[in-house]
């Protein structure tokens, strides 16, 4: 199999690409995400049709933020489109007339940074996405571990502190409520507001009141140095390296790799958090590290992973 089309299903919009077999996207398309599930699906199909005109591509891998089964067919749970056992690819597949594969996102991911970014080398890498939430994937012995029920890496709702902050999930604790473009927010709101004297550059990229602070904001001031914007970057950077060392004693893995948007911040978060995972490994002085890693497709990584696991079939 040569070409096919990955799509990255977002909050805002849906991206699909023609992918050649190095992992090159050859053509892309994007159009709105309309706001019903149903919308959503018509746009799919029509994203696949628009970029796929005139191409030899002949599967699509659809990356899918929830719950997808171990068919890899069917969503089971996709809060933010409101799909509950949505079969995703008989649907695409009856409008398009190709052959589908339906993978979470966080997954696609994963798959695109190891067989095409920063995972080069590993056969053993966990992936966690540091944006609004946290995701993640994992890859042993160079295959995707999707777990018996397909969902398996659903690393940002593990409970890290018991009867902690309430996360969308309905639990309470969970890592991503500690550790992702939320919490960065968050802690900077905080620390804005207990000594506003120490975030005179940060509160003056907003409106002046810590309410008015953004993950821009907090990026941007860090970067000139604010003393809240770094301290909030370090307390994102401590959660998040002692949740990998937390990781790295289940999988035992040779990379850890960071991506989403906050990791876009490179050393500035990536270095702190290799300091926390140092600091939180259990045994570190007498066993092999992992490498934390920063990803290195960025965007392209959940549609070059999904067309590439179509490829796989």
């Amino acid at each position: 199999m040569g070409l096919t089309i990955g799509v990255d299903i977002g909050g805002t919009k849906i991206a699909a690409g023609v992918v050649d077999e190095g992992g090159a996207i050859l053509d892309t398309c994007q159009v709105p995400t309309p706001p019903t599930p149903e919308g959503v699906i018509e746009a799919i199909a029509d994203a696949v049709r628009s970029v796929g005109e005139g191409s030899s591509a002949d599967a699509v891998g659809i990356g899918a933020a929830g719950y997808v089964d171990d068919k890899r067919a069917t969503v089971l749970f996709a809060p933010n489109i409101r799909w509950r056992h949505e079969t995703l690819k008989d649907k695409i597949e009856q409008r398009v007339g190709l052959s589908v594969v339906v993978e979470n996102d966080a997954n696609a991911a994963a798959w695109g940074e190891y067989r095409f970014g920063a995972g080069a080398g590993h056969d053993d890498v966990v992936c966690i996405t540091l944006g609004t939430g946290l995701g993640g994937g994992i890859i042993i012995g160079g295959r995707l571990h999707r777990g018996r029920f397909g969902v398996a890496g659903e690393f940002g709702h593990l409970r890290v502190v018991p009867d902690g902050l309430l996360c969308g999930c309905g639990s309470q604790g969970c890592w991503e409520q500690y550790a992702s473009g939320r919490a960065l927010v968050r802690y900077a709101r905080q620390r804005a507001s207990a000594t506003p004297e120490n975030a005179g550059l940060l509160l003056g990229l907003g409106d002046g009141t810590p309410e008015g602070i953004d993950g821009r904001h907090v990026s941007d001031a860090a970067r000139a140095g604010d003393p809240v914007a770094v301290d909030s970057f370090r307390e994102l950077a401590r959660w998040a390296g002692a949740g990998l060392a937390d990781l790295a004693s289940l999988f035992d893995p040779s990379a850890f790799i960071v991506g989403g948007g906050v990791s876009d911040e490179g050393d500035l978060v990536l270095e702190p958090i290799r300091k926390s995972f140092r600091r939180w490994l259990v045994g570190g002085r007498h066993r092999p590290h992992a490498q934390v890693l920063a990803a290195q497709l960025g965007g392209r990584a959940g549609l070059v992973g999904a067309a590439d696991l179509a490829r796989q079939g």
